[in-house]
């Protein structure tokens, strides 16, 4: 989930393996789901501070509370959802690796994505993990629709690799093969996402090839557009690939969607934090390096058959 800092039309094979073959239980996450926003669910790590390897690593505040808190949109299967009252999926997993790391528990709270930045400076939370796309816009605090400096930006610890796809209706009714099929089409999508920048950029390069734009539909969430692509009133939705290959495999029993095309402008997503928070950058990064070469990282990914999606080390700001 990649906000409104693009990384300009470029498409690249992704790295990220299909993830048809996921057997998470659950169907999309639309009418049922709804917005969560400041509901917490909790991600723990069973290890004590003080049996921790890294837990000296950490803030002296963040030791002692022994939690940290995640800002997160938990609507985003397979990569964190709502199951029992909990978040769970790829973030929460790999949270629950670092935090037995670090010693403490990473406590998700549930926002709207465009907003999990802003709650971030506003020190509503100490990290953000939603499938962020890591990029020079968002870390220089940049608004990539109009090149403006609108914050201080945030830093990012890298942990997995992710492109853009195209998910369209089952049986593809309406021919879309690549971004250029979308001109003078609805395409319905969350709002505050490297997506919608994606959309954007192809508009305009729509009218300049003298096609008409794209007509975009934003929504708070992404199964709001899933709904819509759903009932017809839009041609396609775009998404992170392993999103929008799980909702091609679960929604409808596979009868709903399926991903069509290439993916799109592969980039990284980082752990966001704010550019005050040094050490609790460095600690993270400290037990993303861990996890990465004890293994654990690996078992994640393999649980979530997203194996090729993974980073090699953990890089800080490693998005361009």
């Amino acid at each position: 989930m990649t906000a409104s800092s693009t990384r300009r039309t470029t498409a690249t094979r992704s790295r990220i393996a299909a993830v048809g073959a996921l057997a998470v239980a659950g169907t999309l996450l639309v009418a049922g789901c709804g917005d969560q926003t400041d509901k917490k669910s909790e991600s723990s790590s069973s290890a004590g501070t003080s049996s921790a390897p890294l837990a000296a690593k950490l803030p002296k505040d963040i030791k002692d509370a022994g939690v940290i808190k995640v800002g997160s949109d938990i609507a985003y299967p397979p990569v964190e959802y709502m199951e029992g009252g909990k978040a769970v999926g790829i973030d929460p997993d790999i949270a629950d690796a670092l935090g037995k790391q670090l010693g403490v528990k990473f406590e998700f709270q549930n926002g709207k994505f465009a907003q999990l930045i802003v709650g971030l400076q506003a020190k509503r939370f100490n990290v953000v993990m939603s499938a962020m796309n890591d990029t020079k816009d968002r870390q220089n605090g940049i608004d990539s629709d109009t090149g403006k400096k609108v914050g201080n930006g945030i830093d990012f610890v890298d942990y997995f690799t992710a492109g853009t796809s195209i998910l369209v209706q089952k049986g593809n009714p309406k021919g879309i093969k690549s971004l250029d099929d979308l001109c003078g089409k609805v395409v319905a999508l969350q709002q505050g996402t490297t997506s919608e920048g994606i959309a954007k950029a192809q508009s305009t390069k729509c009218t300049k090839d003298g096609k008409p734009a794209i007509k975009l539909q934003t929504f708070d969430t992404d199964p709001e557009a899933l709904l819509r692509l759903k009932q017809g009133a839009s041609v396609a939705d775009l998404n992170d690939f392993p999103v929008a290959a799980y909702n091609a495999k679960t929604s409808g029993g596979g009868n709903d969607f399926e991903v069509v095309g290439e993916q799109i402008e592969a980039g990284p997503y980082g752990i966001g934090v704010s550019k005050e928070s040094t050490q609790l950058r460095d600690a993270l990064q400290a037990a993303m390096a861990a996890i990465i070469k004890d293994g654990e990282y690996q078992k994640i990914l393999e649980k979530w058959n997203v194996t090729d999606g993974a980073v090699t080390e953990a890089k800080i700001n490693g998005g361009s």
